[in-house]
């Protein structure tokens, strides 16, 4: 070729091949990046929540006794087969299902109520919710502390007063196991119904009125359009809230041990404050690990049924 010859301009395919590596280079520089960005967090949250759960799930299979140290040692499942012949272990886990059961139903169908009364509401909206979100910022041992103190105190309680002035007399709130039980299932339900209010007025207001406007025009009633309407399309945040408040309705443990101590007896005794009470009220290590770790099986698994409901259409 002579030096009077042009050179041939760069080919369509060549300068596409160019650009695209380009491209995955600067791909590559901004996931690195990402990942070093992320790399202090993940690093936190292992240290912080996945090496003590491997060490939880370690320490159930040895037997940790701190009251008789010289028989400690592994034992492999026998703390699992230990748990499951345990009678207390089943008292436990039903409590805390009655206690879950109920205060998740109670919370969604008051926050639901509350939420389609104050979209009604033509003044006082904004007072309603911040009157409304106290109790959620309260600590669940201050809470239980408060109730315990101010509300449920035999005479002097402002339940036992309401009580006595409606001829009902005086009530052990606290000594009876069922009245117990009851008074932690109203206490988490009156801390918690607030969130549930929350996320439910947020997505009623988002919700299309020309929808409505259509129903009303077809006559359709209040109760045919709240039934036909309003629940289906609140149904993904309703079973979000159901997720979110159940699990922590399962590891609910403050408010509890604040107010009964999981008594009379082991009437409140949820299986959070039964793995408790084995590991550092009866030294217990081992056997209180592997209730944990029970715990966070039936967490995991009611959790991803929820969540398989979720998705269903």
């Amino acid at each position: 070729m002579s030096l009077a010859e042009p050179v041939a301009a760069p080919s369509r395919a060549a300068l596409s091949s160019e650009r695209s590596g380009h491209l995955n280079v600067m791909a590559r520089r901004e996931r690195r990046f990402a990942a070093a960005l992320l790399a202090p967090a993940f690093v936190a949250l292992g240290a912080t929540t996945t090496f003590p759960l491997l060490y939880l799930i370690w320490t159930s299979t040895f037997r940790m006794d701190l009251a008789m140290p010289f028989m400690d040692g592994f034992v492999g499942i026998e703390n699992y087969r230990q748990l499951l012949a345990d009678p207390r272990f089943w008292q436990s886990l039903s409590v805390s299902m009655t206690y879950t059961v109920t205060t998740v139903i109670a919370q969604v169908a008051l926050g639901l109520a509350l939420a389609l009364l104050v979209m009604n509401m033509k003044r006082g909206q904004g007072l309603f919710r911040f009157i409304a979100i106290l109790p959620v910022v309260l600590s669940p041992a201050v809470v239980g502390m408060v109730w315990r103190s101010f509300m449920l105190t035999p005479e002097f309680g402002v339940i036992d007063y309401l009580s006595i002035s409606a001829g009902l007399g005086s009530q052990n709130w606290l000594g009876d196991p069922f009245m117990a039980l009851v008074s932690v299932i109203v206490i988490h339900t009156w801390q918690w119904t607030p969130f549930a209010f929350m996320v439910l007025l947020a997505s009623l207001a988002s919700l299309p009125d020309d929808i409505y406007e259509a129903a009303r025009i077809d006559r359709a009633g209040p109760w045919q359009r709240f039934w036909r309407i309003t629940l289906p399309l609140l149904r993904p945040a309703i079973v979000m809230v159901v997720i979110m408040r159940t699990m922590v309705a399962l590891t609910a443990f403050a408010a509890i041990f604040t107010v009964t101590g999981g008594g009379p007896g082991t009437a409140t005794e949820i299986l959070n404050l039964y793995a408790y009470r084995k590991s550092f009220t009866e030294l217990s290590i081992g056997y209180g690990s592997a209730l944990a770790v029970a715990l966070l099986i039936v967490t995991i698994l009611i959790s991803a049924v929820l969540f398989l409901i979720r998705r269903a259409k």
